[in-house]
Formats: structure tokens, C-alpha cells, sequence
């Protein structure tokens, strides 16, 4: 019954007696999740105004205000935390920003636990309102929650122990970032309704979240969609993303002469030279900046053909920051496509999601994570009206 008004909107008991219950045994199911503060009950059809004639109905609609799920981006250089209700709307978010340098495992640790503190005194939001919680870390995490150290002690530098970070959430859930954006592309991006999908996040360095017949995938340490055998691809030449290519290829052009003097290129100091700027450049029909596309365009296809070598997908996803300008790669990457792979070739999208999607999959995953646990916990004491809303003046009990 929880499954089915989770998504349904305003309800009456006739529309969920689709579950397959009887009109008596829905509407004791339906008073049931009322008492635990799961489900509220809406004026009838004549307070609304939509009453015409005959007795109305009782309408009714999950509570979503009352509970509330976080979602956190916890990359190398950032931490994105941002605080929903039970079916997604974000009521605050909150960023800061890190120093990459210092990656020690208790300073991270210590930078989500404020980033999630801040957010819910944002929103005014106690900690024994939230059910669920979901973390993207830039690392492989197994079903346990944990990640492998990987050969510098990276990886688990990335994911000190964050899983056992929040124990009074009921349910917390740690995922690598790249899978977090195929949720969020599967949800409600350019993912959804394909059951076959790999969202690539190729910013400054890749992961590919991977979907094959409508699930995740992680492997056996997580694993699966991390992009390290690129190091041995030659024409790829690592794991580096587009928008690091795009910018480490033009300084090198322009260091070894071979941007003209009339390039805007040229003219720019060699930190100012980035992705998106060459990106820009090129769509304004600068020849030197078009070449540099054309070559990691060129990247992009051999990319592609290796991801649908190994995992057929429908499509291949470009997420993250560097959709909002990867058209042009994207263009190139189709036109070579077809000519490097022998199984038919994934359609190349950009995504909408911008540089949000990893929040936007945590939120989702933590909305599913909520689904599973909710009915285990207690209901609410009579009186108790905390409800959640943006800028709400509930203390957050900390």
C-alpha cells in the first residue's frame, strides 16, 4: 500500500483499492499509515471544490513533509549536501568548498558531518526527522559501504568510514559518484525509460555509472565504471575527463606553438585556459580551439566504443559539469562512432542535469533507501506537527 501512494499523488480509497485489498482492509491500511504520520488526509471533494453530487470521497496523499531524506556530493575538492522530502523536493542545500591538498581521512570525515549540520540548520530541520542519507564519494564502494584503498590509499582517503558516520539515521548508504549520476539520469534525466545506459562523469577526471537491464552494477569492490584501464589504451591514454583534455591539450598547443597568433587562445594566461573556454571558443568558430574539439571529440568515440565493447549499451550519457557545453564532442564523437565498434553503437547525449547530478542521484537513492525502511520505524507521538518546509523555524535539536 506504502508502494503504491508513494507515487500516486491524491488518492481516494477506490484508487487504492488497485493494490488488490478490499475497500475495508485499504482503509484500515490507509488509517494505519495516517497514525504513523505516513500518509494525510486532504479536504473532500466538496472543501476542494470539486464536489458535483452524491457523498464525497475521503482523499488522502503521502505526508512527505514529515520525513526527510539528505543526499551528499563529497568529491575531492567540494562537498554538496542538500536536505529533501520523501519525494524529492529540496527544501536546502548547502556547498563548501576543500582543499584538494589535504584529502587526510579526518578532515574529510569531519567536512561531510558539518556539510550535513549545515544543511539541516538551514532548513531548519532536526537530525531525528531524516530517514535516510546518501553519499557519492569519488571512489569504488562495495555493498557494504566500503572502499577498496586503491594504490596510494586514494580511494579509502575518499571514503573514511562514512557509512558508519551517522548512526542515528535509520539508513545510510555511501556510493561511488558515477553510479549516483546514472541514478540521477535514470530518475529523471536523459536515462529514463532506457534500461541500458552508462552516464559518463568527465569533468576533470572520468567514472562511468553503469545500468544494464534497469540496474546498477558495482562489481565485486564496487568497481565497475572505473575508468583506470584507459591508462592502457593508447589512444585514451587514461582516465583523465574531457573537460582536463580539453584544456591540457590546448596549453600544450600553445606552449609548442601551434595556435596562431590571431587565437584568442594566444592571448590567455595558461590558468585561464579551461575546458569550457576552449569549448566557447570553438562554438564561436575559432579554428585553433575547433581542431583541439575535433581531437578530444575523437578521445570521446574511442571511449565510447571501449564502454559498449565491454557493456552494449543504449546510450552513453555525458554527465556533470561538462555537459552544459559537450555538444560539439558529442557531435564528433557520433560522426566517428559507428566506424570503431562492431555491435551497434550507443546514441552519445548530453545530460540536463549539469553539475547537480550526483546530489540529484544521492537524493534519489536516499528517497529509495527511505521507501524500504520507513514502516520499521516508530510512529510519531499524537501532537508531535514538526513539519518540514524551506526556511522552517524547527530547531534543528543538535
Amino acid at each position: 500500500m506504502l508502494s503504491f501512494l508513494w507515487d500516486a499523488g491524491p488518492f481516494t480509497a477506490t484508487d487504492a483499492m488497485a493494490v488488490g485489498y478490499t475497500r475495508s482492509t485499504t482503509i484500515d491500511l490507509i488509517d494505519e499509515l495516517i497514525d504513523r504520520g505516513l500518509v494525510r488526509e486532504l479536504p473532500n471533494a466538496r472543501t476542494a471544490g470539486e464536489y458535483r453530487k452524491g457523498r464525497p470521497a475521503r482523499r488522502f496523499q503521502l505526508d512527505a513533509g514529515f520525513r526527510a531524506v539528505i543526499g551528499v556530493d563529497a568529491g575531492r575538492a567540494h562537498v554538496t549536501a542538500t536536505v529533501a522530502d520523501l519525494v524529492g523536493g529540496v527544501l536546502a542545500s548547502h556547498h563548501a568548498t576543500l582543499r584538494p591538498a589535504d584529502d587526510r581521512a579526518e578532515s574529510r570525515l569531519a567536512a561531510v558531518q558539518r556539510a550535513v549540520d549545515d544543511v539541516l540548520a538551514e532548513a531548519g530541520i532536526a537530525m531525528d526527522q531524516v530517514v535516510a542519507l546518501c553519499i557519492g564519494v569519488p571512489a569504488p564502494v562495495d555493498v557494504d559501504g566500503v572502499s577498496p584503498a586503491g594504490r596510494d590509499g586514494f580511494w579509502a582517503r575518499m571514503n573514511p568510514g562514512l557509512r558508519d558516520a551517522f548512526p542515528a539515521v535509520p539508513a545510510v548508504e555511501v556510493m561511488n559518484d558515477a553510479s549516483l549520476a546514472a541514478v540521477a539520469e535514470g530518475a529523471v534525466g536523459a536515462g529514463r525509460g532506457h534500461a541500458n545506459y552508462v552516464a559518463l562523469l568527465a569533468g576533470e577526471r572520468m567514472g562511468a555509472g553503469v545500468v544494464i537491464d534497469g540496474r546498477v552494477l558495482r562489481g565485486a569492490h564496487g568497481g565497475t565504471g572505473e575508468m583506470a584501464g584507459f591508462d592502457y589504451v593508447e589512444a585514451v591514454g587514461g582516465a583523465w575527463g574531457l573537460g582536463y583534455r580539453l584544456a591540457e591539450h590546448a596549453k600544450a598547443d600553445v606552449r609548442h606553438g601551434k595556435v596562431s597568433a590571431q587565437s584568442p587562445l594566444s592571448r590567455l594566461r595558461t590558468d585561464e585556459i579551461t575546458g569550457r573556454t576552449v569549448l566557447e571558443l570553438a562554438r564561436d568558430g575559432d579554428p585553433d580551439a575547433s581542431r583541439i574539439v575535433e581531437r578530444i571529440g575523437g578521445m570521446l568515440a574511442t571511449i565510447a566504443a571501449v564502454i559498449n565493447s565491454f557493456f552494449d549499451p543504449s546510450r552513453i550519457i555525458v554527465s556533470g559539469a561538462i555537459s552544459e557545453g559537450a555538444q560539439q564532442l558529442i557531435e564528433v564523437a557520433t560522426r566517428q562512432l559507428p566506424e570503431r565498434v562492431d555491435l551497434p553503437a550507443p546514441v552519445i547525449v548530453g545530460s540536463s542535469l549539469g553539475a547537480d547530478v550526483v546530489s540529484t542521484g544521492a537524493i534519489f537513492q536516499a528517497i529509495q533507501a527511505a521507501r524500504e525502511v520507513v514502516l520499521r520505524l516508530p510512529a510519531p507521538a499524537r501532537g508531535d506537527a514538526r513539519a518540514l518546509r524551506p526556511g522552517g523555524d524547527e530547531a534543528s535539536g543538535r
